[in-house]
């Protein structure tokens, strides 16, 4: 892969984890963005083998519509499933998520750790003889905007799970960038602008929280808050 398409296609996401990092007031620890990152990229293995399983799969079926069962049904549910996982079984159980914005910086990480690899299969194996800086410049356009907010809805709702209620929060940190997933890849190959506008809207949905979080924060003379 020359160094060029290298740096196109992993730069995007890189700068959208940068961005969320140095807003933060209390920074995390370098070791720990790394570490819930890579936990990122090493998702979209077990990713990968499992929807490549269920397309298979479903196309034993002549009754499930092939958009269906390549968005809502495989793609949004594991992908987003995978770092719901991360969210839950790794970043809650780290020292260092200590803040509500944490949560948010968290899900971004993990998400864009998915999209990072993801992006490089895309470009180099899936470009079917387009241009692979064209591929790489469209992506950065949608699809890694797009897992960057998922990221930030989904650590939205388990900061609030962690630090607000119990109630409701967790099964809302899955559902909702599932949900939004799932119409995002259900759209994005007939009618693209519709996927676009699925992602114009989760952003404006997505950063009117993390504002929310982010002007509270600027008040807090201390990081450390103790879940609930």
């Amino acid at each position: 892969m020359e160094p060029f398409l290298l740096l196109v296609t992993i730069l995007p996401p890189i700068l959208i984890v940068v961005i969320f990092v140095i807003s933060d007031k209390f920074q995390e620890p370098n070791r720990a963005i790394i570490k819930v990152f890579t936990f990122g990229i090493l998702i979209t293995i077990p990713a990968f083998i499992a929807n490549t399983f269920l397309y298979e799969t479903y196309k034993n079926y002549y009754f499930i519509n092939k958009s269906l069962s390549e968005s809502f049904l495989s793609a949004a549910v594991i992908e987003e499933g995978l770092k719901f996982l991360i969210l839950y079984f790794i970043v809650y159980k780290m020292n260092e998520f200590n803040e509500p914005m944490d949560g948010i910086v968290y899900g971004v990480c993990v998400s864009l750790g998915f999209a990072t690899l993801e992006n490089i299969y895309y470009v180099v194996y899936l470009s079917f003889g387009t241009d692979p800086i064209w591929i790489a410049v469209l992506r950065s356009l949608t699809a890694i905007p797009a897992h960057g907010i998922f990221g930030v809805i989904m650590g939205y709702f388990f900061m609030r799970y962690s630090y607000v209620s119990k109630q409701k929060n967790l099964y809302l940190s899955f559902l909702i960038p599932y949900l939004l997933h799932g119409f995002y890849n259900y759209f994005i190959t007939s009618y693209y602008m519709i996927s676009l506008g699925v992602i114009i809207v989760s952003w404006i949905i997505g950063m009117k929280l993390y504002v929310g979080i982010w002007q509270k924060q600027k008040f807090k003379t201390s990081e450390y808050e103790p879940k609930i």
